[in-house]
């Protein structure tokens, strides 16, 4: 199963940290507008991304949920109908709920670079060092510790889960968007 070392963090200083992922990648990135529906399912997470386009991905992982870098583990599967599939395991396994983002890509070396907007939550960043065969967790760690100092994300910002996890935390106290 392939593999990454993620780490995410809330955004203080959006104009700060995209002109160092700009310098950093040299180039102005991709924008990428995402749906993603999570299900219901025993063990880790499984999310089908719309890229509102008429293509997708079904994508299952399972990490950590704690602060600063920690591997997760992914499978990947393409799809021309993303609408179709989300009614398919919804019915199947009933969804926890749908986070809406827009994506600034950058890649610098091995690592993709993201920068989020996220539907009712506000900007983050996420970093995914993704491993090479060969490598060692530790080497994964390393490089996306050197990348926040690079970027200037503070310990004191990072997050863990994911942004679904937030979303139904904010529902919970009351905050729903």
């Amino acid at each position: 199963m392939p593999s990454n070392v993620e780490i995410k963090a809330v955004l203080r200083d959006l104009p700060y940290l995209t002109q160092r992922a700009k310098e950093l990648s040299g180039s102005d990135g991709t924008v990428i507008r995402q749906q993603d529906t999570f299900f219901k399912v025993p063990a880790g997470r499984l999310k089908l991304r719309d890229f509102q386009d008429g293509t997708g991905q079904l994508i299952f992982y399972e990490r950590p949920d704690t602060e600063g870098p920690k591997l997760s583990n992914y499978s990947i599967s393409p799809t021309n109908d993303p609408q179709g599939l989300v009614k398919v395991l919804t019915d199947a396994l009933g969804q926890v709920g749908q986070v809406k983002k827009e994506r600034r890509l950058y890649m610098v070396g091995q690592t993709r670079v993201h920068v989020d907007s996220v539907e009712g939550l506000g900007d983050f960043m996420e970093l995914e060092v993704v491993m090479k065969e060969q490598q060692s967790r530790e080497e994964g760690v390393a490089i996306a510790n050197q990348l926040m100092l690079d970027l200037g994300v503070k310990e004191e910002d990072l997050i863990d889960g994911a942004y679904m996890d937030l979303l139904l935390k904010n529902q919970q106290n009351g905050h729903a968007s």
